[in-house]
């Protein structure tokens, strides 16, 4: 038996391998995915950059807003938490791990955040739509060619009186 496997070399961009994470601005948090399969490093150091950031400052944008799980290392789970979300944050992140000699990029997810306004819109839309459709199921009497003759008759009668 004679079996071949082919092997195709592609061009891929970097965006298409990153996992995409879209959230509304305002929401509570959203979570940015990085879990690690092998051997951790001896002293370890987990990062989180954001590829339009310098790395070596820190950004005071996200003080207070981020944290990461207390057992991470233990359970190889390095997944950043990034609260109330916004506009600005929408960007590409790198989760790497180093042991100060070595660094190794584990995963990028690309962070979209959606203004509300979009969302507020549609809600609005909707809202417009029912009470229109309520209106007009409430006065449909009024649009109905029959009915509309013998209201003329009607209100002509009226005032004759």
């Amino acid at each position: 038996v004679f079996c071949c496997v082919c092997l195709c070399l592609l061009p891929v961009s970097q965006h298409a391998l990153a996992v995409v994470v879209e959230v509304y601005e305002g929401a509570k948090s959203v979570q940015l995915t990085c879990q690690y399969v092998g051997l951790i490093l001896t002293n370890p150091t987990v990062l989180w950059t954001r590829n339009d950031l310098d790395p070596k400052s820190r950004n005071q944008r996200y003080s207070g807003r981020t944290s990461v799980r207390p057992d991470g290392l233990e359970m190889k789970d390095f997944s950043l938490t990034l609260t109330k979300p916004k506009l600005t944050d929408s960007g590409n992140y790198t989760c790497s791990i180093s042991n100060g000699r070595n660094e190794r990029k584990l995963t990028d997810v690309q962070l979209h955040v959606k203004a509300v306004m979009v969302l507020l819109v549609l809600l609005l839309l909707l809202i417009l739509v029912v009470v229109s459709g309520g209106l007009l199921f409430h006065f449909r009497h009024y649009f109905m060619p029959g009915e509309l003759q013998m209201f003329r008759h009607m209100r002509s009668s009226w005032f004759l009186c």
